[in-house]
This record gives structure tokens, sequence and C-alpha cells, in this order.
């Protein structure tokens, strides 16, 4: 099925700021949230496509290559939409604390608990790699292993943090409530300040006896092997999001994200200009002079370029379709040959006598056409 045009899912214009889009959002957020519209799949379409639309305009480079490519634009940039629900409870749970909502963990995805308290959700830390590539790699799609460390669940008590199925007992100190109430009176009546329990981080209870595997944190320190796949075209500071790679949350809660930024490794032979690549040749003067066949290295191997006669110093000869392919096209660069003429700095006698024969000479002069060469010639003479 093809998808909707973003802007027109969040009903803004193409140059509505970030504040507008984030109210925009909120709105069809609340309106098609699945607690308020219970066995709609309707609704819960409607919910999922209007985050998929905010997930990419609010973020700058995403919502650049949507506005120049559309929604071929976003393929490779790691944001593939949202499977279910749940991923859009884990990516925006805090999203209406931007807007002074204390109460969105109880509307997006919380639910209470007897007593009055929520349990809290622990979404673990985003997690960001720097990966290597060379200009042969950029040019392909590759898949790349990366080696990481990362918590995860704790294996021996299953990421509840609680030794041998012993679970969870009452709070004391808050009786379950997840909350302190303390009451303050004073000459114009009476305060009621609420916060968080400090025993129990507000879930309402604790754990009996903690594992002994990770000390009742419900997650270890894991070393973890991710492939990834890079389309060809990326560019130094470019970045991939691998959902759920990062931290495991505690107590069972979501995990966070890997970003992988991509780092271009600087080349031997060649210099990249956006899709182009550019190589420095240097050549002699008699190849200049004539012409000549000459092997080169490109990217995708050694290739012949041809020299025509009567190349300058300076001349850009160009190799069609041997630079880099494009990100979002399936247009494909050149290969620059930036030509430099050798001079010799020590010459025999022959050698010598040649170029001397060669100093007079009408073909061997710069054109006579060039009024600044009849003005330096004049001057001499």
């Amino acid at each position: 099925m093809q998808k909707k045009d973003y802007y027109e899912v969040l009903g803004v214009g193409k140059s509505a700021g970030e504040e507008e889009i984030k109210k925009a959002y909120r709105k069809m957020a609340i309106k098609y949230h699945p607690d308020r519209n219970p066995g709609d799949k309707d609704a819960e379409d409607k919910f999922k496509e209007a985050a998929e639309a905010y997930e990419v305009l609010k973020d700058p480079e995403k919502r650049r290559k949507y506005d120049q490519f559309g929604h071929e634009g976003l393929r490779g940039s790691g944001f593939e939409g949202f499977s279910n629900v749940e991923d859009i409870f884990s990516a925006f749970g805090d999203f209406f604390s931007d807007f002074g909502f204390g109460g969105f963990g109880d509307f997006f995805g919380g639910r209470q608990r007897q007593g009055g308290s929520r349990r809290r959700v622990y979404k673990g830390q985003d997690l960001q790699v720097k990966l290597k590539l060379t200009l042969e790699e950029i040019q392909n799609e590759t898949i790349k292993k990366i080696s990481l460390r990362r918590l995860a669940p704790c294996e021996s008590c299953n990421g509840t943090g609680a030794k041998g199925g012993s679970g969870k007992s009452t709070c004391p100190t808050c009786q379950g409530a997840g909350e302190i109430r303390q009451v303050q009176r004073t000459a114009f009546g009476q305060f009621v300040n609420v916060s968080g329990c400090p025993t129990c981080n507000g879930e309402g209870q604790i754990i009996k006896e903690p594992c002994l595997a990770c000390r009742g944190e419900s997650v270890v320190v894991s070393e973890e092997t991710v492939k990834v796949t890079i389309p060809a075209g990326v560019s130094n500071g470019n970045y991939l999001t691998l959902r759920g790679h990062g931290d495991a949350g505690k107590y069972n809660g979501p995990n966070g994200d890997l970003i992988v930024v991509i780092e271009e490794l600087e080349h031997e032979y060649f210099e990249r200009d956006g899709d182009d690549v550019i190589l420095d040749l240097t050549i002699s003067f008699s190849q200049a002079v004539l012409g000549d066949k000459v092997e080169i290295p490109t990217l995708s191997g050694r290739a012949n370029l041809v020299i025509p006669p009567g190349t300058q110093s300076g001349k850009l000869l160009r190799m069609k379709g041997k630079g880099l392919p494009n990100l979002n096209s399936r247009r494909r660069g050149d290969q620059l040959v930036h030509i430099t003429l050798y001079t010799p700095e020590k010459v025999n006698s022959q050698e010598k006598q040649l170029f001397n024969d060669l100093k007079n000479s009408e073909n061997s002069l710069p054109s006579q056409k060039n009024g600044l060469f009849k003005k330096i010639k004049d001057f001499i003479n």
C-alpha cells in the first residue's frame, strides 16, 4: 500500500516549524491513541501513521531527504517505520513532558496498579559507535560486523533482578503507592507535597532477595556482535539507527537503539568530491604533446586512460561512471583525473640539446594569439 504524504498525515504545511509539527503530532496521538479507541484497527493504523510522520519530520536530516526524494529517500536511513504501538511508546515515552503534561506516562502506554501507583518503565540507553569504511567499501552495499559491549537482561533472573523466583513485595515505605505524601499546614491552608518513593523508586514494590549475578540490577554487561547493512554511497557523518540494539532496559524495560555513525577513511590515491572521486596524475612533456594510453587505479580496479595529444597541465579528464553511487538515486559519479606536467630537475647533455632545439620552435611556444605573451616577447626583444 502506498504511503501517504507525511505533511498531509499531520495536517501541516511543508514550511511548518518544529513546534507546529510537535503540536500537530500531539493532537493526532491523543485522538487515535489505542486506549481511547480499543479494538479500533483503523484508529491504531492512524496512530502508527502519525508517529511515523513525526519521527521523520522532527529529524532535520530525514526531513531533508524526504523533502528531496519522498519515501524513497528514506531507504537505508535505518528507519523503516513502527511495527507496533509498543515501539511507539518506547520511542516517544517522554513526548508530552515537552508540553508540561506530567500524566503522559499514564496515558501513553502506562497502566495503573492497585494502590494508585504505576509501573515505572526503564528504557535502555542508546549506544553510538563509529564505523570506519574505505571508499572501495562505500561504492557497494556492504554488510559489516560490529563488536560492542552493551547491557543485556540477566539470564539468572530473566531480567527481574530477583533471586530464584522470589519475586517482589510491597514497599514498606509507601505501602505500594509508589509515592510519598507530605502534608504541610500553614496560615494559608493545607498543602500536600507528593514525591516519588525513594525506597522503591516509584515502583510500589521492592525485590525480596536480589539476584546474586546482577546484584538486583536485572542487567549485566554483555559482549555481542551485530550485523549491519550499509547502503552504497554513504558519506562521512551519515548514520544508521538499529532499533532495539542498544542497552537493555532495567527490569525488562525496552531496549535503547544503536546509532552507527559512518567515518570515511582517507584514501591513498583518491580525494572525494560528492559522488565524484579525484585522482592526481603526473605525466611527462612527451605524453602531454603526443598523447598516450596509461593504466591508472580506479575504485573497482585498474583501467586504461587515454591522454589526448596536446593535453595541458591542470586539465581534468573525466572517466564516466567510475565514481561513487548516489545514496538516494541510481546515479553514479565520475572519476576526475587531474593532469600535472612533470618538469625534469636535471637533464643530460643530449636531453639539453633536444630542449634547446625545441625552445624556439613555433609549436613549442604559447599561442601567438595570447596578448600577454606578445607583450613579453616584444619587451624581451
